[in-house]
């Protein structure tokens, strides 16, 4: 078997008005507590999604130490961040939840409802398992379901991210790009019906679902942080979708990216592409944020939504010491100790 290229989740890009508003409610109600960078500076690279302009933005990357993928929590400072100007439905093409996962899910649900003001919809039947879906106060969805891979007991009722759910015109184009960019990427159902479960204001509308995880394997340094990979793929069949930014700008509000952690970029461009997926944006070196650094690059799935691939060079171990971790002196894959990650809650910002 080849070498992974792909190690996880590394975290969720989340366009908001304010970075400092949005992380405390992500803090304080889904546990992303632990900063990994928080940075003011200009997007240079990014400006075939901003208008071919180069904008400034904030963004803070929080990690919930329980396990999973992280948030990063965006927003242009040079201009305002825009809203979509309609409503959001399940099966528009781009990112349309994120899925966070829980080690118990009633637990989770009587927690987020204590704590949260926004909408929160009942336990429901998924097409696997039990879950729920909720909003955040900024008109995004989010969905809490179960997962097999923590990284640790925090004593938290939410860890971090899974997955996401995803809208596409083509479920089988979808599968196809999934499957090239992401080794050992399985489909774990795929059914067609009017869903119960799903908050859409248009009833009944048929839907296919298709499911893919990747399950945890011990390749990457971050790779028992991130764990198992969860992609939703919805395909809206009884309506045209609308794209999630249409005529907005990449950093706008909403779910503006799913990100990878790559452990070879280059080798990773040169598959995508020789598959006919071409790399739209590329910093070829290690770009720094804050105290962090890696190589990062984009690619559109079949649907144009934005998947960016980071291959982590430096990441700060604890900041109050100046203690980063040079990842490119590592000359294996294997995950990092356990000590070693869990040392970065000592990071932690508390409400």
């Amino acid at each position: 078997m080849s070498a992974a290229l792909i190690s996880g989740i590394q975290q969720v890009g989340l366009g908001v008005q304010n970075v400092p508003e949005a992380w405390q409610w992500y803090r304080r109600i889904l546990g992303f507590d632990v900063p990994v960078f928080d940075d003011k500076a200009e997007a240079p690279l990014m400006t075939p999604y901003t208008g071919g302009k180069v904008h400034q933005r904030h963004a803070a990357l929080a990690l919930n130490l329980a396990g999973g993928g992280g948030l990063e929590i965006w927003s242009f400072t040079s201009r305002v961040s825009q809203p979509a100007n309609f409503k959001l439905e399940l099966g528009d093409l781009g990112i349309n939840a994120i899925r966070f996962k829980a080690p118990d899910i009633k637990k989770a649900h009587e927690w987020v409802k204590s704590q949260s003001k926004e909408a929160v919809g009942p336990l429901v039947t998924l097409p696997e398992g039990e879950g729920f879906w909720g909003n955040d106060p900024y008109g995004n969805i989010f969905q809490i379901t179960s997962d097999t891979s923590w990284f640790q007991n925090t004593g938290k009722p939410i860890g971090g991210v899974a997955g996401v759910v995803v809208g596409v015109t083509d479920v089988h184009k979808a599968i196809l790009f999934y499957q090239t960019l992401i080794q050992n990427l399985e489909v774990i159902y795929d059914k067609t019906d009017v869903f119960d479960d799903l908050p859409t204001s248009i009833s009944g509308q048929r839907f296919r679902r298709v499911l893919l995880r990747k399950n945890f394997t011990p390749e990457g340094a971050f790779s028992k942080l991130l764990g198992n990979i969860q992609i939703e793929l919805i395909q809206a069949l009884d309506r045209a979708p609308k794209k999630v930014f249409e005529n907005r700008y990449w950093g706008d509000c909403g779910y503006i990216h799913l990100c990878f952690d790559a452990l070879d970029l280059a080798t990773l461009k040169t598959k995508m592409q020789a598959q006919g997926y071409k790399f739209t944006v590329d910093s070829e070196s290690s770009f720094g944020m804050e105290s962090a650094a890696g190589r990062f690059a984009y690619v559109e799935d079949p649907d144009g939504t934005l998947i960016e691939m980071v291959e982590t060079h430096k990441l700060p171990i604890l900041k109050k010491i100046g203690w980063f971790l040079d990842i490119q002196k590592r000359k294996h894959q294997k995950p990092l100790p356990d000590w070693m990650l869990k040392m970065m809650g000592l990071n932690r910002v508390k409400n």
